[in-house]
């Protein structure tokens, strides 16, 4: 199948994917609470479900979560060698495991901040390290993910950005905003599978992302308004994601509640799931989407790494080739 084929199909209205008897309760950076009516879950796909089916959900609803494509005891000790780098910290619950990730109850959670946040500058620098760390590059290149990926986009070879990033989110403190991918990568083809990974369990509550269900054609007609505005800019200007026409930091907005109620003819509702160590969810460059508030009953911290992957030639964006640092102004 042809790659525009799978990645850019424009998405069709799904007719719920509730999988359980009770609605998620979700809440974005700022805000009130999702009103029940307005969440729903997300559908797992498990990974030996037929390719075709894959690109078909994929296709209708913009994202699709498989399930087990990494082995777990390999998620996990990605999750430990993170943690073990900042369990000086104070960040770490004392006497718990790094392999756990529970955050300490007593340390305050804007202290400990990750992407998305704002770190302190001591967290930057261990952040700029674990980047660039062989452990982390060796886990982006898990054969497993790798072959899945060919699998399900048909492709003969992929590239991975190099600009891949690890988030980790304490209870009670601040992650990522409401956005779609696609205008933080301006200067490449759009045509790119974004692959966001839950290093370790994360709780329907626990921080882990929400998709606004039906958004595709909401990012393809907000993309088109921002850079019809931006037109008479210079280039460097017109693809800079913080450029005067969008939000100061990148995102359109922390509250899940005003921007799905200034959007509700075009979208549904936002969806989530309770992710394990080994899924991942695929999305396309336009899919809606942000991180729950992290309010996990177990004080787990929520790590997780997005990728972005393209078919081997196409045009990429130079900007994104170089390993994530905190001061790269992307």
């Amino acid at each position: 199948m042809a790659a525009a084929e799978v990645l850019n199909a424009p998405a069709i209205p799904s007719l719920g994917n509730d999988v359980s008897g009770y609605l998620p309760k979700l809440r974005s950076n700022q805000g009130h609470y999702v009103a029940s009516s307005s969440t729903g879950w997300m559908r797992p796909t498990p990974s030996d479900t037929p390719i075709e089916e894959m690109r078909k959900r994929f296709r209708d609803e913009g994202y699709v979560w498989i399930k087990n494509v990494i082995p777990r005891e390999v998620v996990y000790d990605m999750r430990e060698h993170y943690f073990s780098q900042f369990a000086h910290t104070g960040m770490l619950a004392p006497h718990t495991s790094p392999r756990d990730g529970i955050f300490n109850p007593s340390s305050d959670p804007t202290s400990h901040q990750g992407i998305g946040g704002v770190p302190v500058d001591s967290t930057n620098a261990l952040l700029d390290a674990v980047h660039a760390d062989p452990t982390y590059r060796s886990f982006l290149a898990h054969p497993s993910l790798r072959a899945f990926i060919r699998r399900f986009t048909g492709w003969e070879q992929e590239r991975i950005v190099d600009r891949a990033m690890l988030r980790h989110n304490c209870p009670g403190s601040q992650s990522t905003g409401i956005h779609y991918d696609q205008y933080f990568l301006r200067d490449g083809d759009d045509e790119f599978l974004t692959a966001w990974v839950p290093i370790g369990d994360c709780a329907v509550t626990g921080g882990g992302l929400m998709y606004l269900e039906n958004s595709t054609c909401l990012g393809r007609d907000l993309e088109s308004a921002f850079l019809k505005k931006a037109e008479h800019l210079p280039k460097q200007e017109r693809i800079d994601a913080f450029n005067q026409y969008m939000a100061k930091d990148g995102f359109m907005s922390h509250d899940a509640v005003e921007f799905q109620g200034i959007h509700r003819e075009n979208v549904g509702r936002w969806l989530v799931g309770d992710y394990e160590a080994g899924d991942v969810v695929f999305h396309n460059p336009w899919m809606v989407h942000a991180a729950t508030k992290n309010e996990d009953a177990l004080g787990r911290i929520r790590l997780a790494s997005d990728l972005r992957f393209y078919e081997e030639g196409a045009k990429l964006d130079p900007r994104w080739m170089k390993i994530w640092t905190h001061d790269d102004g992307l």
